[in-house]
């Protein structure tokens, strides 16, 4: 049976440092000219959502090129800084392994569900070198809609286009580290396995309605060895 793999990126995957938010205000000051101190709450939300309430939180209209010409200074701001979100960031313990292990199995396509913007996904994963186990062209992305369920559909019929399989809630597992991430499985059409691995606690996942929670991926490559 074919399954698809719906990876998130930020605390499940990889850690920038900080840089992030760093690339984050930087991008913001250069698109709309004004400098911040603070963002929008970023866990587990789309950058679209993340960057409308920043607008709002300073009082800033949006003549309605802002967010378009944020993906690119975002993305560029990343590609700029891959050598120091590498010295100060991490790809998180399992997750290469996860990664390599998953990518052995002929029947498992991997990809993204994430709030990043498509090319700031691909910038980050990259100064990790993790993009290589991954189809990203089929991947879902905060630029693809601003309510993470929908994502969930919007990948499912991308790997469908590519490979010829249905995917279904039976067959499509989200791995990620919010509620969020629950959220979006459960509303989209998947299954979840989450990781205590951010901000969010073993037991906000469950309450959130994850059956499976792990502490963080090298126990899940540990399961896997297991089920082998």
């Amino acid at each position: 049976m074919s399954k698809l793999i719906l990876w998130d990126i930020d605390h499940t995957l990889i850690e920038t440092g900080g840089v992030g938010s760093e690339v984050f205000k930087d991008a913001f000051e250069q698109v709309t000219g004004q400098k911040i101190n603070q963002m929008a709450d970023v866990t587990g939300r789309t950058e679209q959502v993340i960057f409308a309430e920043t607008l709002h939180m300073y009082g800033i209209e949006d003549p309605g090129d802002y967010f378009p010409k944020f993906v690119e200074a975002q993305a560029a701001g990343y590609r700029a800084r891959a050598d120091e979100m590498r010295r100060r960031g991490r790809a998180l313990p399992g997750a290469r392994e996860a990664l390599t292990a998953f990518a052995e199995l002929p029947h498992i396509t991997q990809t993204v569900l994430t709030g990043n913007p498509k090319p700031s996904a691909i910038e980050k994963l990259r100064a990790f070198d993790l993009d290589q186990w991954l189809d990203l062209d089929i991947g879902a992305y905060g630029t693809d809609d601003s309510v993470r369920p929908n994502l969930v559909a919007i990948a499912q019929q991308r790997a469908h286009d590519r490979h010829g399989h249905t995917y279904t809630r039976d067959t499509t597992i989200v791995i990620g580290d919010t509620t969020s991430d629950v959220e979006a499985a459960l509303k989209g059409g998947a299954q979840i396995i989450a990781v205590a691995s951010g901000r969010t606690t073993a037991d906000q996942l469950r309450e959130a309605g994850a059956r499976t929670v792990l502490p963080d991926l090298a126990t899940l490559r540990a399961m896997m060895r297991e089920s082998e």
